[in-house]
């Protein structure tokens, strides 16, 4: 039986997240670490670079949504990737924190362009039933990415961080440029329809009689009118306060207050990751069965507990503990939020809404890595920010629990504000 093919673009999704989880996302802290080291740049200028990754997100946000919903994401995923990779080969050059900055624009832009955002468009596009379990697959790879980790630590430690930065920059390209010519754009124009492959008309409108409730169709206006477009915004921009903060961060807190080594510390950034690996295959589960918003509710708390743990953490024990928490809570919650935003507000505009998301979102990802940098050079370690941090992620829960579905453009159907997903 032929594969839908909407399958091998969430193949290849998940491959380009494991190239970006690995070289740039989970292991920017390793960078961080080295850096602070060698070059003497502060936690503040060093987090600097890191809110640069989201800010690229903010600005690009709506236009890559333009784009995606009018041509497609093959072009903007394939362009994103040898920026990503140019990147990365530039920064193995700098010399000065003004050449690191603008190396780590350019990766952003190549991550904004061929990352987490137009991937989920690009899956979006071909799934509805089994959207959640789809896009859980995406942060599968992600996720997998972050148990390799390790092996960038190592090899920046090893043979030094331009080497490896260089030596990432050519394997993006290599590895990640044919996955983007995978992609295509809707799967009506090549003869499939949503979930499935239709053969002939009559698999089609059996199909269409199967759906006993209409997706619903909002445009990016109607969807930024609604109560749910903001709250989930704002709760997905609370979750990557923390999941930034951590990934810059965490490394550095371990060197300082544990005395441990990159290499030791980031092993439990691995084990972290091995956790959001479950988390993700949970959650694709649970996300096609339950409601999305109240799962999510329950990872900004378990985000909140992890975190605390994190901060007093004495040994290895409770560095495990801090592991398991955070990740689940990132693996379960993360592919629920481009899915719940596709049941929300349909496919209709979905680049442009998830594009207009992005530059909300893209706020909580800069001040995460500021906010913790800033007090931890104020106060000398981490412990003040990771509390405010912590804080945070349980106001993110009461956020993510009043975001309720919204009554569908034209309805009159009350109820639907507070069904079920």
């Amino acid at each position: 039986m032929k594969m839908f093919y909407g399958w091998k673009m969430v193949m290849a999704a998940s491959g380009l997240q494991i190239i970006q989880a690995m070289m740039l996302h989970q292991a920017f802290g390793a960078y961080v670490a080295v850096l602070a080291v060698e070059q003497g740049w502060s936690k503040t200028a060093l987090s600097g670079a890191s809110a640069m990754l989201s800010v690229e997100a903010a600005i690009l946000g709506p236009l890559i949504g333009w784009f995606l919903d009018r041509f497609g994401a093959q072009g903007v995923i394939k362009i994103g990737v040898l920026m990503f990779g140019v990147g990365f080969m530039f920064m193995s050059q700098i010399e000065t924190l003004t050449g690191f900055y603008v190396a780590v624009a350019v990766i952003a832009i190549g991550a904004s362009m061929a990352g987490y955002f137009p991937l989920n468009v690009a899956v979006i596009q071909w799934f509805e039933k089994k959207r959640a379990r789809a896009l859980s697959f995406v942060g599968l790879g992600f996720a997998l990415g972050g148990v390799f980790v390790p092996i960038i630590a190592a090899s920046i430690e090893y043979f030094g961080w331009r080497e490896t930065a260089m030596g990432s920059g050519i394997v993006a390209i290599l590895v990640g440029y044919p996955l983007a010519c995978i992609f295509r754009r809707r799967p009506e124009d090549f003869g499939e329809v949503v979930d499935g492959i239709a053969s002939n008309t009559d698999d089609v409108k059996k199909t269409e009689s199967a759906q006993t409730t209409p997706e619903p169709d909002f445009t990016a206006a109607q969807a930024i009118r609604t109560k749910a477009f903001w709250l989930l915004a704002a709760g997905h921009g609370i979750a990557l306060i923390v999941v930034m903060a951590v990934n810059t961060h965490a490394i550095n807190h371990m060197r300082i207050s544990l005395d441990y080594t990159i290499a030791q510390a980031s092993f439990f950034i691995m084990l972290m990751t091995m956790f959001q690996v479950a988390g993700v295959l949970l959650g694709g589960y649970l996300g096609d069965k339950f409601e999305k918003r109240l799962v999510a509710a329950g990872c900004m708390v378990l985000h909140a507990t992890g975190l605390f743990i994190l901060t007093y953490a004495q040994g290895a024990l409770e560095l495990v503990f801090f592991a398991a928490a955070h990740g689940l809570a990132w693996g379960l919650r993360g592919p629920f939020m481009q899915a719940i935003r596709a049941d929300y507000f349909g496919r209709k505009a979905i680049g442009m809404i998830l594009g207009l998301s992005a530059m909300i979102t893209a706020f909580g990802q800069s001040i995460g890595p500021l906010l913790a940098g800033i007090l931890g050079d104020a106060t000398g370690n981490y412990i003040l920010g990771f509390n405010v941090l912590s804080i945070l992620a349980l106001f993110g829960a009461y956020v993510f629990w009043l975001a309720k579905r919204p009554i569908p453009p034209g309805s009159t159907n009350a109820s639907m504000a507070t069904s079920g997903t």
